[in-house]
């Protein structure tokens, strides 16, 4: 087989994406919103608020892991299962997805732990900040 003549795509350096990464305003870009229960998103406002309003604001970690995601599995449901609810696909495909979504839990829900409780204060902040943002 002939080698390629084609350069192997330039990894971006570390930390350039927290120098570009800007907040835009809602209105100047597309966005799409998922509704989720009343009950989640007052657990949500008082997970941010205890860490946002606490001294060591690292001892929430756990409590805004587990917010993130219950928000992520909600978002998937109605994105992903609702509309296959919608389009009355038969029972052993919408198991199928089920589980396959199931499955994405098991894999996401770890990272998203050790992550998180990485995380400085100043970073847990940054979180809360950008989540209230997409809450609005």
């Amino acid at each position: 087989m002939p080698a390629s003549s084609e350069q192997p795509p330039k990894r971006p350096v570390k930390g350039a994406a927290r120098k570009t990464a800007k907040s835009d305003p809602p209105a100047e870009k597309p966005f799409l919103r998922f509704y989720h229960s009343e009950v989640l998103r007052v657990r949500t406002l008082a997970v941010l608020a205890r860490i946002e309003e606490g001294q060591d604001s690292r001892q929430h970690r756990d409590a805004l892991s587990e917010v993130i995601m219950e928000l992520n599995v909600a978002g998937m449901e109605y994105y992903y299962l609702r509309p296959l609810g919608l389009a009355n696909v038969s029972s052993r495909l919408e198991r199928s997805a089920r589980f396959g979504i199931g499955g994405v839990v098991l894999v996401m829900t770890p990272v998203i732990r050790t992550v998180i409780k990485r995380m400085k204060r100043d970073e847990l902040l940054s979180v809360c900040r950008h989540m209230r943002e997409i809450m609005e």
